[in-house]
């Protein structure tokens, strides 16, 4: 099968040849796997096809002129959000800073610059989309139509949360102006790509490691009516939707279903109530799955040996009946050694395989 075939049966609940693969990792431990595969520092698609990814995301990049000042020792992206780089043992990380919207009110958000959707790359986008057409493309990825994350990364996440909690205008501002521009990109790009794009992808962060982040009211009241938008642009594309969320956040999953959402990505096994047996035991007749390999777990604390214990016991539960996208709950982080990250691939390709 083609990717695209794959993760359509998949997603579908009907059984593919094999499992579908994906890749997220941080640029430390994914330049160690090229050097360890023998390839250039740049090529990106040589390792995917060394690791049998099947999915591809496929997001206009803008082209417009520049939106905010450019700051000594930050990276501002076109939200606006400043990131600063932090050192650790094992690499480093650009780590959100400064909170620029964190004091502001309505009309300070209203004036803030924001991306014009006429701003982005949509030749370019289209043709990836041509040369990388056996891939299952996706647009979005798991900031899409976020709320509580990018809020926080301009406002703090302490303020986001009250925000929410009490019906912060210039929160609700920032939220809605920032996903009318990633509705009205999206919508074009599914336009202009005529069916060529076989997913979409939102994501919102719901959970703690133990717990609900935010109530089920308020996620009704705030995050789920704004997702929904996506979703109905998504069906009204003929697509399905994936939505990330980090932590325990089954508790919205029977509300991700009445929305018509097709699968869950991230699916962390170690938070409350997300071990590949409850969820498929629970939701596996109506969602399809995007994750369960953790990046904290044995990629980081094991060995080869029980990297491969782990991979095959998930894929045990998730594998029956379908329905099931093997990848890490997270980017595989700097600390992940390199025989463990192949060891976890290559076990997929050995028991992951329907017939």
């Amino acid at each position: 099968m083609t990717s695209k075939e794959r993760v359509r049966r998949t997603f579908a609940h009907e059984i593919p040849d094999r499992v579908p693969i994906d890749y997220l990792a941080n640029p430390g431990i994914d330049g160690r796997l090229k050097k360890h595969y023998g390839l250039r520092a740049e090529d990106d698609e040589g390792l995917r096809r060394v690791l049998g990814v099947d999915f591809l995301e496929i997001i206009p990049e803008y082209i417009g002129p520049p939106l905010h000042p450019p700051l000594p020792d930050r990276k501002i992206d076109i939200w606006g959000i400043r990131t600063r780089w932090v050192e650790h043992d094992t690499g480093g990380y650009w780590d959100y800073c400064d909170f620029p919207l964190k004091d502001a009110d309505r009309e300070a958000v209203a004036r803030w610059p924001m991306p014009s959707p006429d701003d982005f790359d949509y030749a370019g986008a289209l043709e990836r989309c041509e040369r990388m057409r056996d891939y299952c493309l996706i647009i979005g990825n798991p900031g899409a139509g976020d709320m509580i994350n990018t809020a926080g990364m301009v406002r703090t996440m302490e303020q986001t949360l009250l925000d929410l909690m009490t019906d912060d205008p210039a929160a609700l501002l920032f939220m809605d102006r920032k996903n009318d521009v990633q509705l009205r990109v999206y919508g074009r790009m599914l336009e202009l790509a005529k069916g060529k794009l076989d997913l979409m992808w939102l994501g919102e962060d719901l959970g703690t490691q133990r717990g609900p982040m935010v109530s089920l009211p308020l996620f009704r009241r705030h995050i789920r009516p704004r997702h929904q938008k996506f979703v109905d642009l998504a069906k009204s594309f003929g697509i399905p939707v994936m939505i990330h969320s980090c932590g325990s956040s089954s508790w919205a999953f029977d509300d991700f279903i009445e929305m018509g959402i097709s699968a869950v990505d991230t699916l962390q096994p170690e938070a409350k109530d997300m071990s590949p047996a409850y969820l498929k035991t629970r939701y596996g007749a109506r969602l399809a799955f995007h994750g369960c390999i953790s990046t904290a777990g044995t990629v980081v604390t094991g060995g080869v040996t029980d990297v491969v214990k782990d991979v095959r016991s998930t894929l045990d539960v998730m594998m029956p009946g379908g329905g099931y996208a093997f990848s890490p709950t997270h980017m595989l982080q700097d600390n992940s050694p390199v025989e463990n990250v192949v060891a976890m691939y290559d076990a997929v390709h050995e028991y992951g395989r329907y017939a």
